[in-house]
């Protein structure tokens, strides 16, 4: 299953090179010419393509993937707790990475199975391959954004606002996503942060009328959200609701 996922997430990567309509087939590095045997010796630049792949690996889970709305709603609701550093950012990234790659195994799978897979096995051409491995992609990432944020990005790139979706390239497609993800994610952690406000309003009047002025109410009120939150199950219902947001991929 690594391997899945890694060549998946490999193969978005190169699908962004693909718009600049050059195969990395095309391209050499340099190239040898045998004159006795009259052959050709290249070096392709199709392994500079998968070594980039490598350092640019964060970037893509972030801006192509569910990471950005889930490690956001996670950020809000530790706020919400009153919990400074507890828990630790590690571990929030590693919640949000290991729901992404559940939420996201569907498209992963389907770019392994049907782009990289027949390339391995020569059954598909470079180019075929990356037209396969956007097409889930750019499905998931569609049924996300937001009309408004897709329209200010066309705007900001000088593309026409009819524009049908399969014709919106990556580079526009991409910051729409991010935009849509962070409001998408800003709504859930509003809906997150009321119950605990009411928590703190409750108790800041109680210590108020009791002229208890001096104690933060922020002490008193921690051990009743935790106990709240601990109680109704906070932290499956966050990752299932996080992950029915996605529209059950």
């Amino acid at each position: 299953m690594k391997r899945v996922y890694f060549f998946s997430i490999a193969a978005l990567i190169v699908t962004l090179f693909s718009s600049t309509g050059v195969s990395a087939q095309e391209l050499t590095i340099f190239s040898v010419k045998d004159v006795q045997g009259g052959e050709d010796y290249n070096v392709k630049l199709q392994i500079l393509f998968f070594m980039t792949v490598l350092s640019l690996l964060p970037a893509l889970l972030i801006v192509m993937s569910s990471f950005t709305r889930i490690i956001v709603v996670l950020a809000i609701l530790r706020q919400a707790l009153g919990l400074q550093q507890t828990p630790p950012n590690r571990i929030l990234i590693g919640i949000a990475l290991t729901l992404t790659l559940l939420i996201m195994r569907p498209v992963w799978q389907d770019i392994y199975y049907n782009a990289f897979k027949p390339y391995s096995n020569d059954e598909v051409t470079f180019n075929e391959a990356l037209s396969r491995a956007e097409v889930p992609v750019r499905t998931f990432m569609l049924a996300q954004i937001r009309e408004t944020e897709l329209e200010q990005v066309l705007r900001i790139a000088d593309q026409p606002l009819t524009m049908e979706p399969e014709e919106v390239p990556f580079d526009v497609l991409v910051p729409a996503f991010v935009l849509s993800e962070l409001t998408t994610a800003f709504q859930i952690g509003f809906m997150l942060f009321i119950p605990f406000l009411i928590i703190d309003l409750v108790v800041a009047s109680v210590l108020m009328s009791m002229g208890m002025m001096m104690l933060s109410p922020l002490i008193v009120s921690l051990p009743f959200k935790l106990m709240i939150f601990v109680l109704a199950d906070g932290w499956s219902m966050i990752a299932g609701t996080l992950s029915a947001t996605f529209g059950g991929l």
